[in-house]
């Protein structure tokens, strides 16, 4: 019989302490363990939403926990990613902490991403083929969004690639893209696969994930924005899209934030609708005649809305 969901929160914390558990259990490494303190576990949490979507009355079974497993694989890798972030974007706070190459050095944080990465092909590879080739096709498009996103803050709009408003834009899509939504899909994936899913229904899930992933970082960059920071692969897009100004990239930081102010609601407004709009795409596909009738359905419809507005809420902001 299956259980009953109150709600999405209630749900989101208890898998949460579940993911924390199977951390604890799977990752013998102290300081790899410090290096993942503090993250929301934000796609390990759709994973196991994924599972249980596909799977009922399972809450406590062996299958269940097998998925925890892949949840750490997934956890893994999105922190290997995040220190070497810091180190190549020179970031010296990590989550209200000190970023791990301040306390370890670049060289041990280096190697300590290496070590997270094959830690979680590991256990990726110990589940099956299919969940390992997964995992090596989730790490190359974050590494090739990563080399993307080094070019363009580079280069900016002398890129070759990206010579036009258009191209820049469309630059910044597929870094985000790459970057962020792959994981978010592969997460999603990965629970339908543990649920013993095949065929259409995985790139049900895979698509529901990339859409929350997309409008997650569009989100996530909203608030940044908001808050003044000037990232590079953010605001040139941007602006190139309000201004008629074909060097856009080679302004420095204080004519960018002077032209950003200038259209700052009209920025705020574009973002708003574009979030709506992935919102909106993962909602239509939680609602696909291929996922089972449960109240686990329900929360996935739920899900994409309620990640998203308290991730906003910070800058007051509802979608």
């Amino acid at each position: 019989m299956q259980n009953k969901i109150v709600d999405l929160e209630s749900f989101f914390n208890e898998t949460y302490r579940h993911v924390e558990q199977k951390l604890d259990d799977k990752i013998p490494d102290e300081k790899m363990r410090n290096a993942l303190n503090g993250g929301k576990r934000l796609r390990s949490l759709l994973a196991q939403l994924s599972f249980k979507a596909c799977t009922t009355g399972l809450e406590h079974s062996s299958k269940y926990h097998k998925s925890l497993e892949s949840s750490v694989s997934i956890e893994l890798a999105h922190g290997a990613s995040l220190v070497h972030d810091d180190i190549i974007d020179k970031d010296i706070v990590r989550r209200g902490k000190p970023a791990f190459h301040v306390n370890e050095g670049v060289g041990k944080a280096l190697l300590m991403g290496h070590k997270m990465l094959a830690h979680g092909f590991d256990i990726a590879l110990s589940h099956s083929k299919e969940v390992a080739k997964l995992y090596v096709d989730s790490w190359s498009e974050v590494v090739n969004g990563e080399i993307d996103e080094i070019d363009f803050n580079k280069n900016g709009s002398k890129n070759a690639h990206a010579s036009t408003k258009e191209q820049i834009f469309e630059a910044y899509n597929r870094i985000i893209d790459l970057k962020t939504a792959g994981l978010f899909a592969s997460a999603c994936k990965v629970g339908a696969m543990e649920a013993d899913m095949t065929g259409d229904i995985l790139k049900v899930f895979s698509d529901y994930g990339r859409e929350i992933g997309l409008a997650y970082q569009l989100a996530d960059d909203l608030v940044d924005l908001a808050n003044g920071e000037m990232i590079d692969s953010v605001i040139i897009p941007l602006l190139n899209r309000l201004e008629n100004k074909p060097k856009m990239g080679m302004l420095k930081k204080r004519e960018l934030k002077k032209i950003f102010s200038k259209n700052e609601e009209k920025i705020k407004q574009y973002y708003i609708d574009e979030i709506k709009k992935h919102v909106t795409c993962a909602e239509e596909l939680s609602k696909s005649n291929l996922v089972p009738e449960s109240n686990y359905k329900q929360l996935l419809a739920e899900a994409p809305t309620y990640i998203i507005n308290r991730m906003i809420s910070e800058i007051q902001i509802t979608i």
